[in-house]
């Protein structure tokens, strides 16, 4: 399945920004081997979400994630310390929301944006890369 122009457009604008260089500004990518839907479905779902997000260390319950994915729509996880259950609410908005292709968000604290795009590589497999932005080249992350 090919993404939509809305995507595309949104790529390659991110791929022409001078991401890596400036301050401010992370990258990461990771390839799953599974169908885009499957990947972006596992990010919605409160009940897969929860595998994944979060560092080492810290447990995140169903129960501790909103997800309204719409634009909008609150995007919320509260994030538990292993050694002290000290928690940790981070409370996103969503800024676009393109089912399979792109999710979109700011962090209603920090300002950061962050975006979150699902590629299908054809062959069963998807590669799935964020952008952070502070939109502030004199910012660190």
């Amino acid at each position: 399945m090919a993404n939509s122009a809305t995507t595309d457009e949104y790529v390659a604008a991110l791929d022409r920004s001078p991401r890596g260089s400036a301050l401010g500004e992370l990258t990461a990518t990771r390839v799953f081997n599974a169908p885009r839907e499957m990947v972006f479905r596992a990010f919605m779902e409160p009940e897969q979400f929860v595998n994944f997000w979060g560092p080492a260390g810290t447990t995140v319950s169903p129960s501790g994630v909103t997800i309204e994915p719409w634009a909008g729509g609150r995007f919320e996880v509260t994030a538990v310390v292993d050694t002290d259950a000290t928690e940790f609410p981070m409370k996103y908005v969503f800024l676009a929301v393109v089912e399979p292709e792109l999710l979109s968000y700011r962090d209603s604290v920090s300002g950061i944006d962050s975006s979150l795009v699902f590629t299908d590589l054809g062959d069963g497999r998807t590669r799935a890369s964020v952008f952070h932005s502070t939109g502030r080249a004199d910012a660190h992350l």
